[in-house]
């Protein structure tokens, strides 16, 4: 069974890919040829859609597609799992961010958020980040969970849960290297000097990422280990004496020419 911790989300959103509806629509995508045979005969790269939710302004329904640079926004109690390129995504309820074009109409290069939540997977690439208020990071092909929270003036959460990512808020730069959840927040004002801090592991769980990289035929970190790690938002598989988060560690002065 899955563990997390919560912090303003209901135990309901989190376990989504728990419900026997969702099961069969993941099970169909895949069954059916998942995004290349979604292209190829025309249909929907919307995994599942509960409730209502935007695109771009209008109504979205399951048989439409979301493309790079359209805006999404998922209404109260919602729930959106939907396929670009080689990431899956699963959009939280009350968000509202944009999907931006990278190298071809079926890549992401940017993932701008405003409000919300979302739990992605990101397969190999390069040039592609996730902007928040506070915070952006630079993907190179992980699975991260990130949420805006806007009754904190829009400090933002991320959590690189697996692989490197390139941390960065208001000039203040961090390299994540992670093998299992290695979580910041991004500040809206600095603490103790710090624009990027330590945060524990809060609102998403494991399987909402195993479920998501089966979705792209990928792993996370953990299913090819064979194991898992302790979930504290350190990052580490195999916690060690000295080890420390990246936000713990000295701020290396900008270098110049």
């Amino acid at each position: 069974m899955t563990q997390h911790q919560l912090q303003g989300r209901s135990e309901k959103e989190i376990l989504w890919f728990q419900r026997r509806d969702t099961l069969k629509a993941a099970a169909a995508w895949v069954a059916m040829g998942g995004l290349p045979a979604a292209m190829a005969q025309q249909r929907s790269n919307i995994v599942e859609l509960r409730g209502d939710a935007l695109l771009n302004g209008g109504r979205l329904q399951n048989g439409q597609t979301i493309m790079t640079g359209d805006q999404i926004q998922t209404g109260p109690g919602s729930n959106l799992m939907f396929v670009i390129g080689n990431s899956a995504f699963q959009v939280r309820e009350n968000s509202v961010m944009t999907v931006e074009r990278g190298s071809s109409l079926n890549s992401v290069s940017l993932l701008r958020m405003i409000t919300g939540a979302v739990v992605s997977v990101w397969g190999k690439g390069s040039s592609r980040s996730i902007i928040m208020p506070t915070l952006t990071a630079g993907i190179r092909g992980t699975g991260v969970y990130a949420e805006v929270f806007a009754n904190q003036d829009n400090r933002s959460y991320f959590c690189n849960c697996y692989g490197t990512v390139d941390m960065e808020s208001n000039g203040e730069k961090v390299l994540s290297q992670s093998n299992y959840h290695q979580a910041f927040w991004g500040e809206a004002a600095p603490r103790d000097g710090r624009r990027l801090t330590p945060a524990n592991a809060i609102n998403h769980s494991d399987e909402e990422l195993e479920f998501l990289a089966g979705l792209v035929n990928q792993q996370t970190a953990w299913q090819v280990a064979g194991k898992k790690g302790v979930k504290d938002g350190r990052g580490y598989m195999d916690p060690q004496p000295g080890q420390m988060h990246p936000a713990q560690m000295p701020v290396m002065p900008p270098t110049t020419r």
